[in-house]
């Protein structure tokens, strides 16, 4: 288990596991953080109240949280070989992450942004605030402590996705897991490859917990 050449494949493991996750996060929450600002605005008793829009986007969030993410990704392959010109490898995963990932960002988003007292959107409208103005000088500044927390699960959820991501090919220390820990029957390996997930989740979730708590007023 500790020889150098599968001491090296966990590295490569740990490079592309950080890879996928980062990187679809990031992407995740280019689709899902304007989706989940326009679920806010758009309800009944947001600020510019479009019900069809919202009950249409409403919808499609839903279905796409509720198909389990291996199945997603087979759905998914021709979509991931017409974008990533793969199914294969970290580069094919984070197409299926960021499908399955910008859905449940918009849904931390919205829950985020609706935790504002409404006291302090009525205070801005009264001032002659625009909406966008809203948007992006007291919800999301209001939201952030919930937003960075929010970034946290998102992240810890996207992890535990690449890692299933595995199964199919689609590497990081999920697909070390499986090729070398379970399909060969070696323990030790998957043992190694589960600690090794959990201490990069731990430190991603103390970051942001630390980070929520550094820009919380309320501290």
């Amino acid at each position: 288990m500790f020889e150098p050449v599968m001491m090296k494949f966990l590295g490569i493991g740990i490079g592309e596991t950080l890879y996928m996750t980062l990187l679809s996060t990031f992407l995740a929450y280019v689709i899902g953080l304007p989706l989940g600002i326009v679920m806010v605005v758009t309800d009944k008793s947001g600020i510019r109240p479009r019900l069809l829009l919202n009950k249409v986007l409403d919808v499609i969030i839903n279905i796409l949280r509720s198909v389990p993410f291996l199945i997603l990704m087979i759905v998914l392959i021709p979509f991931t070989r017409a974008i990533a010109g793969t199914t294969i490898g970290p580069k094919a995963a984070v197409v299926s992450l960021v499908v399955a990932a910008a859905p449940f960002i918009a849904r931390l988003v919205e829950s985020s942004i609706k935790e504002v007292d409404y006291g302090v959107i009525e205070a801005a409208q009264s001032m002659g605030a625009s909406p966008l103005d809203i948007v992006y000088k007291v919800l999301l500044p209001e939201a952030k402590p919930s937003l960075i927390v929010g970034s946290a699960i998102a992240v810890t959820t996207i992890l535990s996705y690449s890692a299933m991501a595995g199964i199919i090919g689609g590497g990081g220390l999920g697909a070390i897991a499986i090729n070398y820990g379970y399909y060969r029957y070696e323990v030790g390996i998957m043992l190694v490859t589960v600690a090794l997930l959990v201490v990069i989740v731990q430190i991603f979730q103390e970051t942001g917990m630390r980070l929520a708590k550094k820009f919380d007023k309320r501290f």
